[in-house]
């Protein structure tokens, strides 16, 4: 197999699809016909020059989800009595 040459800007497109579009580096090397170990390199070299450090991103991201969804669980539940308590209310004989 011959060594194949890339330019910056393919290199640091391949590093925007893991890092700003969420794809996994196995997705983004399917999507572009090159290795995986590429792809790892690049976002391990070019991810500061991005805006997305290589830290600890998709367990952040992951763990902000959760909290949000617990969230928008509770808000919920609070909007359902809210409307509930209105009903009795508004049933009332004054």
């Amino acid at each position: 197999m011959a060594n194949r040459r890339f330019s910056r800007d393919f290199k640091l497109s391949a590093v925007k699809l893991v890092n700003h579009q969420g794809y996994t580096v196995l997705q983004a090397a399917d999507s572009l016909g090159v290795s995986d170990q590429n792809i790892r390199n690049w976002v391990a070299q070019f991810s500061a020059e991005v805006g997305k450090a290589p830290t600890d991103e998709p367990g952040k991201l992951r763990e902000e989800v959760r909290s949000l969804r617990q969230e928008n669980r509770r808000l919920r539940m609070e909007r359902e009595i809210l409307k509930k308590a209105a009903a009795f209310f508004a049933r009332q004989p004054t």
